[in-house]
């Protein structure tokens, strides 16, 4: 038998360091080559580690949220052979595998606020909501938190389960939304049913900012603390415009794709661009030079379970309603899914936001720095309105928009949101050119 070190691989781009998001594996574990080990974080995507062999799991050489250097020591293996440690060589810090077998290591989700760095004491135990039928029993030791992603966390806690309790299905243990769907139909009956609301709730949670939420946090603390930004919300009448929508959909939408509000928003912002070109721009404020952009390079706001994303559709000024409407839904899926490529990760030049039917009256979006503007979609709702002295009900939509002050003036703003709201409530004239 030998030993078999998996290092932090050079991901290239000059990149020196990376970040340890999660592990997929556990001291004790056997793996086979090119299963997936682990997940480390550049600045600009996350990337799977593979097992370039098979073998046992020794040793594990950091812990999630831990910065490593490329080239550090990640996983230790036992393979067959001789392996490719040298015997001279100093054994690098590593997490030893226990001679018993060893529970499930606790891997947080991704959070909005940073932890302490001495833990927390553990949560009280809490009893299962409900024990399901045919499911073997859980108990896990005190203190010890279940394997399971941020959404499925989400889920549960919304659910009133305590994952402590659930089974999981999945490699070391992991907690899938089909193990708290098993778990909720222990009974035939949602977890929680029959138990009384009114229970005091003991315990707390540290969550480590790590992976993708340290990044955000850092990128907005960043945009925030650099730029002075003002906000500027307009209201406009998308009656027509959602009447047009509609009626494409019914023409073309069986065959060239349904249309939402989104590409008819970009087409608008690609022609008031036009006229204002210091809006499509990036502010280096190092060397105080502001680079305009002919080219419409639109992040496009995503949400996905990790946190907030903003992949780029580019050239966005060249596509029509149907190529813009599925670039928009390519490069968002490729960001919730996590395979989109690193050019889509970067190099907007403006930002367009929106959070759908939960959008609300207004709002004040953060500027995707080094951008000067982002412009941010509410929702769409129907109130009555007076036109030539009636009282008519029409379709209305607030844009909430941010822009840096230092580069863009408070008119020029109100001008570049007005021309799209011309633009939007006479849709005729986003085809003339």
């Amino acid at each position: 038998m030998g030993i078999y070190v998996i290092r932090v691989p050079d991901i290239g781009e000059g990149i020196a360091e990376v970040e340890l998001v999660s592990w997929h594996v556990q001291p004790g574990d056997r793996v086979s080559e090119d299963q997936h080990l682990a997940d480390v974080m550049t600045d600009k995507a996350t990337v799977e580690v593979p097992s370039p062999t098979h073998g046992k799991v020794l040793a594990l050489g950091g812990s999630p949220g831990q910065v490593m250097a490329v080239g550090a020591e990640l996983v230790r293996l036992e393979v067959e052979g001789e392996g490719n440690l040298k015997e001279n060589a100093a054994p690098a810090p590593v997490q030893q595998a226990p001679a018993a077998p060893v529970s499930v290591a606790a891997v947080a989700p991704a959070a909005a606020a940073p932890v302490a760095a001495a833990p927390a004491p553990a949560p009280a135990p809490l009893r299962p909501a409900a024990a399901p039928r045919g499911t073997p029993a859980v108990v896990r030791k005190e203190g010890e938190r279940p394997l399971a992603s941020p959404a499925v966390r989400r889920r549960a806690q919304d659910m009133g389960v305590d994952l402590r309790y659930v089974h999981g299905s999945g490699p070391a243990g992991r907690i899938g939304h089909q193990d708290l769907d098993t778990y909720a139909a222990g009974q035939g009956q949602p977890a929680g049913q029959g138990a009384s609301p009114y229970v005091e709730r003991h315990g707390e949670e540290q969550i480590p900012v790590i992976g993708l939420r340290r990044k955000i946090a850092q990128k907005m603390q960043e945009a925030k603390r650099r730029i002075p930004h003002f906000s500027y919300v307009e209201e406009v009448d998308v009656t027509e415009l959602e009447a047009l929508r509609q009626q494409l959909n019914r023409l073309h939408g069986s065959t060239r794709g349904k249309l939402t509000l989104l590409p008819f928003l970009v087409r608008a912002m690609v022609l008031a661009l036009r006229d204002f070109p210091q809006i499509n721009a990036r502010y280096d404020d190092e060397t105080g030079v502001v680079t305009r952009h002919a080219a419409v390079h639109l992040g496009v706001a995503t949400q996905t379970d990790g946190g907030l994303m903003v992949p780029v559709l580019r050239h966005a000024e060249a596509l029509d309603l149907w190529a813009c409407a599925a670039g928009i839904a390519r490069v968002a899926e490729g960001a919730r899914s996590g395979k989109a490529p690193r050019e889509e990760l970067s190099g907007s030049t403006i930002t367009l936001t929106s959070l759908g039917a939960l959008g609300g009256i207004a709002s004040t979006p953060v500027i995707n720095h080094p951008e000067v503007a982002i412009v941010g979609v509410n929702r769409m709702v129907e109130r009555p309105m007076f036109r030539n002295g009636q009282v008519v009900a029409r379709q209305l939509m607030n844009l909430s928009s941010s822009f840096d002050h230092r580069v863009v003036d408070g008119m020029d703003a109100a001008r570049f949101i007005q021309a799209m709201r011309a633009l939007l409530e006479t849709p005729a004239l986003l085809f003339v050119e």
